[in-house]
């Protein structure tokens, strides 16, 4: 029982904080990192954990990348169907008594709370830094999101989505956090992939600041006009 409870420990932790490696669980939760590699192993074998390679934004330094655990959907299952069933059934009788209208106004006043709570957040950060603020909001809320450049602009990954399989139902909650991330950033952002939609990851693209125009000289500016 108490291998079970620890073991369910490791699991929460990397549904709370993200992807993460032996090393970093050992210390979050106090355990040896060989307590922690052995729970893995058992995650692993049943299938709720998976390991990748850590994704490095950057220079990386020299070695092996590390190796870094995440909760297949087998895993969230586990810790989030009582949930989920809840929040569908909800969601499905808001559905009934107000109409799509009525579950559109309900998203929005879902994520109405998730902008105030990450828009001083947001606003602090430096425009070039905007994107990555909102990566580590939404990571501090189990959504473990990351940042990529993408072209002229960057892509912000989000690899949890603690209501994937009610979103499945109604696409308005993504609709709605979509929104959102435009009004946070102050752009017109594009979501390319969703966990609710069968994607691995909810990818959403943030286009890069416009080039600036190059200044007309005034004699060039006379010919045109004329």
């Amino acid at each position: 029982m108490r291998d079970e409870s620890t073991r369910d420990r490791v699991a929460r932790s990397i549904l709370t904080h993200g992807p993460s490696s032996a090393a970093v669980l050992a210390e979050r939760l106090e355990l040896t990192p060989a307590a922690v590699r052995r729970h893995l192993d058992h995650l692993l074998d049943e299938g709720l954990v998976e390991s990748r390679e850590e994704r490095v934004y950057g220079p990386r330094g020299r070695g092996r990348p590390a190796k870094v655990f995440v909760l297949t959907d087998t895993g969230r299952h586990a810790f989030h169907q009582a949930y989920d069933d809840l929040a569908a059934t909800a969601m499905r009788f808001i559905a009934e008594a107000g109409g799509e209208q009525a579950v559109a106004e309900f998203a929005r006043r879902r994520v109405a709370e998730v902008e105030q709570k990450y828009r001083e957040l947001v606003d602090a950060a430096p425009e070039s830094d905007k994107t990555e603020a909102l990566a580590r909001a939404l990571t501090a809320d189990g959504y473990a999101a990351s940042t990529a450049e993408a072209g002229h602009g960057a892509q912000l990954c989000q690899h949890h989505c603690p209501v994937a399989h009610v979103a499945e139902q109604f696409p308005q909650l993504c609709e709605a956090e979509t929104e959102v991330f435009s009004r946070l950033l102050g752009k017109h952002v594009q979501r390319l992939a969703t966990i609710a939609h069968g994607d691995g990851v909810c990818t959403t693209h943030i286009p890069g600041p416009q080039p600036a125009t190059a200044p007309v000289p005034d004699g060039e500016s006379a010919r045109t006009a004329r």
